[in-house]
């Protein structure tokens, strides 16, 4: 069997020039999270034939790349005017009530068409982390590869459509495509600063994690990537400095964004062709939903389309503030809308657990889950 280091060194060297080749034929700013889905459908397809055994996705690689993601899109808000951000907190709130209201209808519909328990129903639909709601669905005795199914078919089709209509609505002068040498400065204090900043983000993600921040690898390291200058420039001993992290750091942490989608896809659950109807029904209709909430938010603010678009995106909260970062569009207000939705998620987890209490108030279950709610990494 291959050990995990070795899978993912095979999956980047297969996503790397995959996203290169993307990106020279102007696919835009994601080529490389569109590079690390194909090669995780390929690497774990192909190791399923070689070695006749199934490999669960590795979640760690996930979390690397939203801490690289991060750490890039901190330091590209360093320097904001966060004014303007703080001012659109009530249209942030109003937008994610009215998400997470149709959502929580989306999952009642979808529980009663797949004659599912409704918290497993409302795991499936929530835009959070497949990895985490298949875990909740696990812990409580759920249907494990239907959440996780409804939760890729979501991150695969927002990650997908999301960036291709952002690029067709930006104008085509905003648009990064393939980012130009060198990718990565090789000066030795360059290099010193970039070993700083990785540590600098590291450290912030472990610190959300202990805090229980939504999505603790993105934003702790987006925390750290803010903080980076302010705090090592007030050091004494630490000289004047010029540093932003190389384009390297953001194509790496992309793919491995990617790779976790592939590697999902290429261990597919088992599912009968009824449920994944409604598995489609009920993605299309959170689709529908964002679309839905982005008019709203057209209408209630000076934004343009391409913001709301990319504000009221069912996730992946990493995946749409790269779009924000490569065409370099509102990325302020995109970030703080899907930080306060995945706060808002986070602190309603307790009451679908108590609908599911309610539902099953006469089931008395021999092992009692752990209760205490965990920070949902979205995707």
């Amino acid at each position: 069997m291959l050990k995990p280091l070795a899978i993912l060194t095979i999956e980047l060297l297969l996503a790397l020039p995959l996203g290169f080749g993307l990106a020279i034929l102007n696919i835009g700013g994601t080529a490389w999270i569109f590079s690390g889905v194909a090669a995780g459908i390929v690497v774990l397809q192909v190791y399923r034939l070689l070695f006749q055994a199934d490999r669960q996705p590795n979640a760690t690689v996930r979390k690397v790349g939203q801490a690289l993601v991060g750490m890039a899109i901190g330091f590209a808000i360093a320097n904001a005017d966060l004014t303007n951000v703080i001012s659109h907190l009530p249209i942030f709130l109003l937008l994610t009530a009215s998400m997470l209201l149709s959502g929580g209808a989306i999952g009642y519909l979808y529980a009663r068409l797949s004659q599912t328990n409704l918290l497993t129903a409302l795991l499936a639909t929530v835009p959070g982390g497949v990895s985490v709601m298949s875990s909740f669905a696990a812990d409580y005795g759920g249907n494990v590869a239907l959440v996780s199914l409804v939760q890729v078919m979501r991150v695969t089709t927002v990650v997908i459509l999301i960036p291709l209509l952002a690029r067709a609505t930006a104008a085509q002068s905003a648009i990064a495509l393939l980012p130009t040498p060198p990718w990565i400065n090789t000066e030795p204090i360059q290099l010193e600063l970039l070993a700083i900043a990785l540590l600098f983000a590291g450290l912030g993600a472990r610190l959300a994690t202990w805090l229980k921040v939504p999505s603790p690898p993105f934003f702790g390291a987006l925390i750290a990537g803010v903080a980076f200058h302010p705090l090592l420039g007030s050091l004494p001993f630490v000289p004047d400095f010029d540093f932003s992290p190389p384009r390297l750091v953001n194509i790496v942490g992309q793919s491995l964004l990617g790779i976790t989608i592939g590697e999902y896809w290429g261990n597919k659950p088992k599912i009968q062709g009824r449920m994944v109807g409604y598995a489609v029904l009920s993605v299309s209709l959170t689709i529908a939903t964002g679309f839905l909430t982005a008019l709203l938010a057209l209408t209630l603010t000076d934004w343009d389309w391409l913001t709301c678009l990319l504000v009221a995106a069912p996730g992946g909260a990493a995946e749409m503030i790269v779009v924000a970062l490569t065409l370099n569009h509102d990325i302020e207000i995109i970030t703080a809308a899907h930080l306060v939705r995945l706060i808002a998620i986070n602190s309603l987890l307790p009451l679908g657990f108590l609908l599911f209490r309610l539902e099953n108030a006469d089931e008395q279950p021999t092992d009692q889950p752990n209760l205490e709610p965990q920070a949902i990494e979205d995707t």
